[in-house]
Formats: structure tokens, C-alpha cells, sequence
């Protein structure tokens, strides 16, 4: 969604970096902030009238947040990573990237969200899982997305930043050293994943389920993926399998179980993500609330009997 036009100094800012862009150069530029982060700051920008105006471009600018370095974010990957997806028909088309101040600029993607009724419809879930594949199968990136260290040094990093870590922290951990041995046994080669499948990244333009924000791409497990696109949106078990079957095109015992594992390590990553954003962050959203929760989805996920046949399933299909 849209907001009011920006004004003041921040837009001087903004326009004379656009300025550099050559096709942007001279041309009339109406600012406008687009919501729905939690982490960055994105703008529509409006070139000579925008869409629907003869001779008009419409384009989004992105501005990393604070110190998102310690997120384990660079830019330089988020933008090599866009272009892929770009490649691949799933990312929006790279328009320009500014450096030293590292802004990404890309083609405004003419859409709408999907709903969260309509992301538990059957079509829906394949459309999605198509676009997933698509980028899964695409050319490597730059950047390594390990999960199972993710979570641990976001905690160092809120430790050393004063932020108190939850008592659930030490029982999640323990949950995740489970998970992680079993999938160590049944290793998956790494391809390239976005990581961070929340419904605002999600732009349906009417041919194909488009993904936007790849500030987390990196080469890593394409079940990370599964799993946490299936957990931020609250599928069940019936879901998750018309997911992998149109991701594989099977539903094999191991595979389900590795998705719902990896949903367990999603929360983790999001719970402990939620936990150093208390340190860093300057945005006006309650991270302390967002840890907690995401704290007890996971351990409340754990606890259920689908867990322990996702373990025992998982290290199975290692054993041979």
C-alpha cells in the first residue's frame, strides 16, 4: 500500500542519488512511501507522471534499515540475487543499483496480494510452489544461508547489544540441535532460496506469483523455503503435501517430514531475528512481542506428535 508523497530533506537526499540513474536524470520525480516492511524503507517513485502516463516510468527504491549488516543482510547479494529472480521470471527486473549508498531501484511490478484466504486454495499453493521451483532451479548466487547458525549469532549479537534473551531461547536451541542432526544425515545440495517467503513479498500480477525483497537470498536448503512459506502462513498438513507435490511432484514420507521440519527452524530464525531488532532497529514495531511469538509457535510445533515422525523420517532416509 501507498502512503503520502515524500517530502523534506530526505527526498532532496533521495532524488539527487536518482539523479544518477541515467534514465531517471532530469526528469520530474514524485516520491511516495510504500508500507508493509519491517525491516527497510521502499518508495514508489514516479517518473514524468508514472504508470498510465504517456511517456511516464514508474520504479521502487529501496533503502537498507539500520545496520541490517548484522542481520547478515549485504546488498551487494540482495541485488545479484534480484537479478536471478529477475532472470528467472519471478523477481522484479533490476532497474539500477546505486552505489556507494547501495539503494536498489527496480521495475514497479503492476499486481495485487494475494489474500490470506486465497493462499490456502489449492491453485494458489501450486502457483506459488511453481514460482519457488523456478527460483530453485536457477543459476547460483552469491551468499551462503546456513539456518541452523542464523539464530545462534543473531543471539550473540543481541547478548552483546544488552538485549535480555528470552528463557525460551535455550529450549528452542535444543529443539534446532535435533532438527539439524537429522538433516546433516540426509544432506541436500544447496541451491539458490529467498528465505524470508512472508505474504508481503508475495505480488500475484495475474500470470505468475512474483516475489519481491531478496535481502536473505543465498545459496542454502531449498526447504527453508518449504517450510517457511508453509509456517508464516499457517498451512496444514493436507496443504504442505499439495505444496511438495507440486514442488517434486510426489509427496515422499521424508520429504513432508524435512518441510515440517524446516518450519520449526524458520520460527527460530524469525524468533531470534525479532530478538537482536530490539538492538538495532529504529522502525516503530513492538520486536519484543514478535520474538515471543514466534517463540511459542515453534516450541508449541515441536511438542506435536508430527514433529517426532518428521525426525524419525528425516534421519531415515539418511541411514542408507
Amino acid at each position: 500500500m501507498t502512503g503520502e508523497p515524500l517530502t523534506g530533506e530526505l527526498r532532496t537526499t533521495l532524488v539527487s542519488a536518482l539523479q544518477r540513474v541515467p534514465e531517471l536524470a532530469g526528469r520530474n520525480l514524485v516520491l511516495t512511501t510504500l508500507s508493509g516492511g519491517i525491516t527497510n524503507r521502499n518508495y514508489r517513485v514516479d517518473a514524468d507522471g508514472g504508470l498510465g502516463v504517456p511517456g511516464g516510468d514508474t520504479v521502487v527504491l529501496r533503502l537498507g534499515g539500520n545496520d541490517t549488516h548484522l542481520l547478515g543482510i549485504s546488498r551487494e547479494v540482495e541485488h545479484a540475487a534480484t537479478v536471478m529472480a529477475a532472470g528467472v521470471g519471478v523477481g522484479p527486473e533490476v532497474a539500477a543499483y546505486i552505489r556507494p549508498e547501495g539503494y536498489l531501484v527496480t521495475r514497479f511490478i503492476v499486481g495485487g496480494p494475494i489474500t490470506d484466504e486465497a493462499v490456502h486454495e489449492p491453485v494458489t499453493i501450486r502457483r506459488v510452489a511453481d514460482s519457488i521451483r523456478r527460483v530453485h532451479d536457477g543459476p547460483a548466487i552469491p551468499g551462503i544461508f546456513v539456518p541452523f547458525r542464523i539464530g545462534e549469532a543473531y543471539r550473540a549479537l543481541a547478548a552483546s547489544r544488552g538485549v535480555p534473551i528470552p528463557a525460551a531461547y535455550e529450549r528452542a536451541q535444543a529443539v534446532v540441535r535435533r532438527v539439524e542432526r537429522a538433516c546433516v544425515a540426509a544432506p541436500l545440495p544447496m541451491q539458490p532460496c529467498h528465505n524470508d517467503l512472508l505474504n508481503a513479498n508475495f505480488i500475484d500480477d495475474g500470470v505468475r506469483v512474483r516475489i519481491v525483497d531478496w535481502e536473505y537470498a543465498g545459496m542454502g536448503d531449498p526447504f527453508f523455503d518449504l517450510g517457511n512459506f508453509s509456517v508464516n502462513h499457517g498451512l496444514d498438513t493436507d496443504e504442505d503435501e499439495v505444496l511438495l507435490a507440486a514442488y517434486e511432484g510426489s509427496v515422499r514420507a521424508e520429504r513432508l517430514g524435512r518441510l515440517a521440519l524446516m518450519r520449526v527452524v524458520s520460527d527460530f530464525r524469525e524468533a531470534t531475528w525479532g530478538v537482536l531488532q530490539q538492538a538495532i532497529s529504529t522502525l516503530d514495531v513492538d520486536f519484543h512481542a514478535y520474538a515471543v511469538r514466534h517463540f511459542e509457535r515453534l516450541l508449541s510445533h515441536a511438542g506435536e506428535p508430527r514433529f517426532e515422525r518428521a525426525l524419525a523420517d528425516v534421519a531415515a532416509s539418511g541411514e542408507g
